[in-house]
C-alpha cells in the first residue's frame, strides 16, 4: 500500500504537539517547513524528520510531499491553503481554516478542481466519543434534540501584543475558541441556524473580548454560546433533548460524557484517548487519501464560518487584510 507522506508549515507549539502524536498507519512525517531554515532544521531533528526547508515554497515545490499540515496562526491560512492546493497537495488546516466563508468557499472550488481533499483540524469532528454521541442523539432513544447550551472561557493575559488580542493576526476569542464551541454546537444541530442574536464586549485593541450568542434553525433546535477571554469558564457543552441529557466537559478533546435521564438517573458514555486527538486527524486524512474520499465534515466546517461571518457583522467587526 502506499505511504502518505505528510509536512508540516508553521511550526509552532501544536506543530510539535501534532509532530510528536503523529503514528498514523501507512503515513510518514517526511517534511517541515519554517520562515527559518534554523528554526526547520531543530524541529526536525527534535522530532526526527528527514527534510526541512527554510522557504515555504521550497517545501510545497517537492514532489514526494502528498498533504500539508498548516500550523501557522489564522490570519495566514488562506493564503497558505491556496498555494498548497495550486502545488497539488491535500490540506489539513488548523482552526479556524479561513478567515471567513467567503475564503473557505473559494478554497473548497479549488480543493474540488484539482481533486484534492481539504479538511479543517477540529478535534471535535474526529474524536471518536462525538461519532457515539452522534449516534445516540440520532437513533431518537433519548427523544429529539431541543436545546444545545456551550461555554468556552479562558483567562488570557491582558497583553495587547499578544496574538489572542492582536487585530492584524485575527485576534479575539471568536476566531480562537469559538470555533470549537460553534462546531460542537453544528455538529449535533440537524440544520443550519436561520436566526441569530448576538452582543459582545470589545478589548481595548478592537477584537472581542466576550460574546454570547443565540442559534435558531428550521428544526426549531436552539443554541446558546458564551465566549469571553477574560475569565475561566468550563469548555461544557450540554445536549438536551426530550428524554435526557447529555454533558460533555473539557470537550474539544472530550473522551467521556454523563447522560442524565429526567429521572436524575445517569449513564457514563466512554470512547477514545484526548492523547490521540491530534493522531485522529492525521489517520482519517490518509485513510481518505488513499480511499480517494472527501472530507465528509468540511460542510460543517463552511456552516461554522458563515455563522462567524453573520456574528461578526452584526458586532461590526472586521480585519484590515479580509
Amino acid at each position: 500500500m502506499k505511504t502518505v507522506n505528510w509536512a508540516i508549515l508553521g511550526l509552532g507549539d501544536i506543530a510539535s504537539s501534532f509532530a510528536t502524536s503523529f503514528k498514523a498507519p501507512n503515513a510518514t512525517l517526511y517534511a517541515a517547513g519554517s520562515r527559518s531554515l534554523e528554526k526547520a532544521k531543530a524541529f526536525t531533528e527534535k522530532h526526527q524528520i528527514e527534510n526541512a526547508y527554510g522557504n515555504y515554497d521550497e517545501l510545497l515545490n517537492d514532489q514526494a510531499i502528498d498533504i500539508v499540515y498548516i500550523a501557522t496562526p489564522h490570519s495566514h491560512h488562506y493564503d497558505l491553503i491556496m498555494k498548497s492546493l495550486q502545488a497539488g497537495k491535500h490540506v489539513l488546516c488548523e482552526k479556524a481554516i479561513t478567515m471567513n466563508g467567503t475564503q473557505l468557499k473559494a478554497a473548497m472550488d479549488l480543493a474540488s478542481e484539482k481533486h484534492l481533499i481539504l479538511s479543517e483540524a477540529m478535534t471535535i469532528y474526529h474524536m471518536p466519543l462525538y461519532h457515539k454521541l452522534k449516534e445516540l442523539v440520532d437513533g431518537g432513544t433519548i427523544g429529539k434534540l431541543k436545546m444545545l447550551q456551550v461555554s468556552f472561557g479562558s483567562l488570557k493575559e491582558t497583553d495587547p501584543t499578544n496574538r489572542f488580542y492582536n487585530k492584524a493576526l485575527a485576534g479575539g476569542a471568536l476566531l480562537d475558541i469559538g470555533t470549537y464551541a460553534l462546531s460542537f454546537t453544528r455538529f449535533f444541530l440537524n440544520s443550519q441556524p436561520h436566526e441569530i442574536l448576538t452582543t459582545m464586549n470589545l478589548f481595548e485593541t478592537g477584537v472581542d473580548e466576550q460574546s454570547g450568542i443565540i442559534l435558531k434553525n428550521k428544526d426549531n433546535e436552539m443554541a446558546v454560546v458564551s465566549l469571553t477571554f477574560r475569565a475561566k469558564m468550563p469548555k461544557r457543552g450540554i445536549i438536551a433533548c426530550e428524554d435526557g441529557y447529555i454533558t460533555v466537559d473539557d470537550y474539544p478533546r472530550a473522551t467521556s460524557a454523563t447522560l442524565t435521564r429526567p429521572d436524575g438517573k445517569t449513564e457514563l458514555i466512554e470512547a477514545g484517548n484526548s492523547g490521540e486527538a491530534l493522531n485522529y486527524e492525521a489517520t482519517a486524512l490518509t485513510d481518505w487519501i488513499l480511499a480517494n474520499k472527501k472530507d465528509p465534515f468540511l460542510p460543517l466546517s463552511y456552516d461554522v464560518l458563515t455563522i462567524m461571518d453573520t456574528v461578526r457583522e452584526r458586532w461590526g467587526l472586521h480585519y484590515d487584510f479580509e
